[in-house]
């Protein structure tokens, strides 16, 4: 049974890829949303882009402020983003997002930076740390080439993580993150990798396979699999059957369209053509199968699309059903499944996070106005997953709320502080 804190959100809908911009977050945002929910401390999945990941990872008295802006917030790290690379908040995001790819060094160098820093900064009764990853490309852009540079690459990973678990007795785990048109975006592709895969790779390589489960994983992201019409419950069983470590998961929900051709579901679509992300959707055939395309625009523009329902790649507030005036639904439904999962396997304690990223792209009359309501409606969210957990007896019972000025956080920090100034 978890207690409340250690349900958290992402930080990667703040943007700022410096480290002043991360403490800044601390102290003005995800500490606010701790202080909100009357919490003594809470986890938090930060992100982290790459030059803020290699300043912390090469720089002690960079790593002991963050420590200390940690503590300040009554914020303990387990977890951390190391999808997007970079840029997350530039105008135009859309495929760059999965670049650099599992092929190219600059990806492996950027996520042990990502896992020297977590190791030095984790909790001193954390067992494990985890940092989401892409699902090793985007599939229009890959090769079998590829392909096999990247099964290496994951393999040297999981042997520079060993060998990092060896020197500190503190242990990170990669987690994969499917995602709708990448390499990996369905659950038997995964376990693919994980079975058949990873292991021949490791062969090859003289990889020990013990590295390879001990350090790699995936990130279950709820939004992405209901884009696929995969259902949680069946997805997760089929993983954790095939030995999978489920090292994480973001409680995330997607738009659900049952009627794409109707002309208040159109007009409620455009509202959600925005130029940043990449939308893809995906759409139910009526023989059972799955197509779709890349992004919104493209499916807007197709006529023969619109004939079965679609789910769209948009995440959204999770507690909300329905969106645009009840114009269009959500794949809500699909985290309780995921809860009805962990529920039904207590075995199971990945991290868990709400990753709404999109609250600053969403139609005018849903984005927050400023810093303080943003705070708020995360706080909601978690407030709504709280209640979801509760009903399922994956939370322990509400305890009393403490003020922000509870002595835990910043005592416990001080000997982070002091350790992530030596440790790495």
């Amino acid at each position: 049974m978890r207690e409340r804190g250690e349900l958290t959100y992402c930080a990667n809908v703040h943007p700022g890829e410096t480290l002043a911009a991360v403490l800044g977050h601390l102290r003005e945002r995800i500490g606010a949303v701790r202080e909100r929910r009357g919490l003594a401390w809470m986890a938090s999945g930060l992100w982290l882009a790459a030059p803020v990941a290699r300043e912390l990872a090469r720089n002690a008295g960079a790593r002991a402020a963050l420590a200390e802006a940690l503590a300040a917030a009554g914020v303990r790290l387990h977890t951390l983003n190391g999808f997007p690379y970079g840029g997350f908040h530039e105008a135009r995001v859309k495929e760059a997002v999965y670049r650099p790819h599992w092929a190219d060094p600059r990806r492996l160098a950027y996520t042990l930076d990502l896992a020297r820093v977590l190791t030095a900064l984790l909790p001193k009764d954390a067992t494990e740390g985890t940092i989401s990853t892409l699902p090793l490309g985007f599939a229009r852009e890959w090769s079998e080439d590829l392909h096999q540079q990247a099964l290496d690459a994951l393999c040297r990973l999981t042997e520079e993580l060993a060998a990092l678990a060896e020197a500190s007795g503190r242990r990170v785990r990669v987690c994969l993150e499917m995602e709708p048109g990448c390499v990996l975006e369905r659950t038997g592709e995964t376990e693919r990798l994980f079975a058949d895969e990873l292991p021949a790779a490791g062969r090859r390589r003289g990889t020990p396979t013990g590295a390879l489960a001990a350090h790699l994983g995936v990130c279950y992201d709820v939004c992405h699999q209901a884009v696929m019409f995969e259902p949680a419950r069946e997805s997760l069983g089929r993983l954790h059957a095939a030995g999978v470590a489920i090292g994480k998961v973001q409680l995330s929900s997607a738009l659900a369209v049952p009627d794409p051709g109707a002309p208040a579901a159109r007009a409620a679509l455009s509202e959600f053509d925005e130029p940043r992300y990449l939308h893809q959707v995906r759409a139910r055939t009526a023989a059972g199968g799955v197509a779709g395309v890349d992004d919104l625009p493209q499916a807007l523009a197709t006529p023969g699309l619109a004939r079965d329902p679609w789910r769209v790649h948009f995440h959204l507030p999770v507690q909300a059903e329905t969106v645009a005036g009840g114009a269009l639904a959500t794949t809500r439904a699909a985290i309780g499944e995921a809860l009805d999962f962990l529920a039904a396997h207590p075995d199971v304690q990945p991290h868990l996070e709400v990753e709404t990223y999109t609250w600053q792209v969403l139609p005018v009359g849903l984005r927050p106005a400023d810093d303080a309501a943003l705070v708020e409606r995360i706080a909601a969210e978690l407030a709504w997953v709280e209640g979801e957990m509760q009903g399922r007896g994956l939370l322990a019972p509400p305890a009393h709320a403490v003020t922000a000025s509870a002595p835990g956080p910043a005592a416990a920090g001080t000997a982070v502080a002091a350790r992530a100034a030596g440790r790495v």
